[in-house]
């Protein structure tokens, strides 16, 4: 449905360390970078622009990826804490949701509230 998607980060090197090591486990990689930003997605498909912007105040975005496996979706939520994103959301079944909705949430250095979903 959407080609990219782009995030003002107030410090790119933090927010890129992140998103590195979160979605890594789903695929993405970094695709492009220079001082302004970087994308990030599957390999030579980037679709999620960070760009940096000093004067970025929690925008309050969310941001939710599609992971192949709910093994995927724990490795995104382990690699993300690690990477300085902050639990909003452990991995889990949200039945509320839907029966398979198996889903981790992360908050973002800049306090984006992202997602790693599997629905089956």
């Amino acid at each position: 449905m959407y080609d990219h998607i782009g995030l003002h980060v107030s410090n790119l090197k933090a927010s890129l360390r992140f998103y590195e090591a979160a979605l890594g486990p789903l695929g993405h990689e970094v695709c492009s970078q220079d001082a302004n930003g970087a994308g990030l997605g599957p390999k030579g498909e980037p679709a999620l622009w960070l760009y940096a912007d000093t004067s970025s105040k929690a925008p309050g975005v969310h941001v939710a990826f599609k992971a192949k496996n709910r093994a995927a979706v724990d490795k995104f939520h382990d690699a993300g804490l690690k990477a300085g994103g902050t639990d909003n959301g452990r991995p889990g079944l949200r039945a509320d949701y839907s029966p398979t909705y198996y889903a981790a949430f992360l908050t973002d250095p800049d306090g984006n509230n992202v997602e790693a979903v599997c629905l089956a």
